[in-house]
């Protein structure tokens, strides 16, 4: 069985611990590993070979976190489908099913829920399995805790899905909750991989012929990596839209399994430990009559006084206050902060590449510093800027530096000048990280500000 594991999502609900290039599934949230490595950790029980959908961006940051937990990244146990852009989660199936065999059973799951029952969740899938086997489009249904509103639900008839419903009001999801045979849409499937391309051809034509076209043109180089225009030319669809709804071979497993989507600020909360008096426990957390509040903190002091209820999540660069029961706000704010055009729902200081990371120490209009990391054996792109010049001094490893057509190595508390418009690279040919600062001055400092000349990491 292989594990169709989806990385597309941005995380926009629990912003500013999420951004759109370091989203959720990949936040360190739980024992010092994020929701990407649980799944995979748990999913690796019962699955041979797992398929990862992701972009490019994200496809370094698995890459990095599979490889903290000894996992092969390539080969025949991994493989990474690579989308240029989104289409929901109907086409991202559809071409991670044509890259494997029809008879294959795969389990799909979103790599940022978290299941805290794993047995439950082991026998559930075995079930699921058995049912796959036998040709049918399997769903897991969670038997629900609770009337919520913020969830779609399936009526079920034994295992037979009769019906599914859209997030209801909270009379009817409190009715749904009575009925007894209602579950939530946990988003996960299993089924034979050509089982469900015939479905999607049956119910959603458009969507399997340009599938099936952007999967033929791809360029499979160790990755599938789909091009641009082929994967826009797919319509956007969901699978529960373009196939689930629609077939008649739909089963659900009804699981209770400690699944949370952690869709929210709220849904976080119940995961962590809380004190006395239901304040989340943080070591950088002092509460003097405070009550039920939940704070995530990088690295600053909070301290709450007779409040009670709030949510308060604080990073470098960005500060959340709100209400709990208001946390699906969070998007109306990556919302606004889009329409101002600013970088803080997309990155954080500290931004990850596939060389190492960066972190933004100081910005002004002219001038920029930055704390640059480069992991032992890799290098930036060979690059020139039009905008800017960069001074670097190395803090420790020892860095290798081309400038035009001179290679320099560069030891600690020594300093090269890049000037504006030369060719230039950095890279790490030792056993140990390199770390510089970066003093960039220019009149326009900006990340789009990078011409690649080559890049072993493929990208514009």
């Amino acid at each position: 069985m292989t594990n169709i594991i989806l990385c597309g999502g941005t995380g926009t609900r629990l912003w500013p611990m999420s951004r759109t290039l370091m989203p959720k599934q990949f936040v360190k949230l739980f024992d010092e590993k994020s929701l990407f490595q649980l799944t995979l950790t748990r999913n690796l029980e019962t699955c041979d070979t797992q398929m990862i959908v992701s972009n490019a961006e994200q496809y370094f940051l698995a890459v990095d976190q599979m490889q903290e937990l000894d996992v092969a990244v390539e080969g025949d146990h991994a493989k990474f489908l690579l989308e240029p852009v989104g289409r929901n989660t109907a086409p991202a199936i559809a071409l991670a099913c044509l890259a494997l065999e029809p008879e294959e059973i795969v389990l799909v799951t979103p790599s940022d829920h978290l299941i805290k029952d794993t047995k439950a969740y082991g026998k559930a899938i075995a079930h699921a399995q058995s049912l796959a086997s036998d040709g049918n489009l399997v769903t897991f249904g969670i038997t629900p805790e609770f009337a919520e509103t913020g969830f779609g639900y399936i009526e079920a008839d034994g295992e037979d899905v009769k019906a599914f419903h859209e997030k209801p009001d909270v009379l009817k999801a409190q009715s749904y909750v009575d009925a007894g045979n209602y579950y939530w849409n946990s988003g996960m499937f299993c089924f034979k991989a050509g089982v469900f391309l015939d479905e999607l051809k049956k119910h959603s034509l458009e969507i399997y012929e340009t599938s099936v076209a952007a999967y033929e043109s791809a360029t499979q180089d160790g990755m599938i990596r789909i091009e641009h225009e082929a994967m826009a030319n797919i319509p956007e669809d969901s699978i529960d839209y373009a196939v689930m709804e629609k077939s008649d071979r739909v089963k659900v497993v009804a699981s209770s399994i400690g699944w949370s989507d952690l869709g929210s600020f709220d849904a976080l909360s119940e995961e962590f430990e809380k004190d006395a008096n239901g304040n989340s426990v943080d070591e950088n957390l002092i509460t003097m009559d405070a009550k039920e509040n939940f704070v995530y903190s990088s690295d600053r002091l909070i301290t709450l006084a007779d409040v009670d209820g709030l949510i308060v999540v604080d990073t470098p660069d960005a500060l959340l206050v709100t209400k709990k029961g208001s946390s699906q706000k969070v998007k109306k704010i990556v919302n606004e902060l889009k329409a101002r055009k600013s970088d803080l729902h997309h990155i954080h200081l500290t931004a990850h590449r596939p060389w190492g990371t960066y972190t933004i120490l100081e910005e002004s209009e002219n001038y920029k510093i930055k704390r640059i990391v480069v992991k032992p054996g890799k290098r930036l792109s060979l690059q020139k800027h039009f905008h800017r010049s960069e001074h670097w001094i190395v803090v420790s490893g020892t860095a290798k530096v081309t400038v035009g057509e001179k290679e320099i190595l560069v030891r600690p508390n020594e300093s090269t000048y890049i000037p504006l418009g030369e060719v230039h690279r950095l890279e790490n040919p030792g056993k140990i990280d390199v770390v510089l600062i970066e003093a960039q001055v220019g009149s326009y400092l900006g990340e789009d500000d990078i011409v690649r000349l080559q890049d072993d990491f493929k990208r514009d």
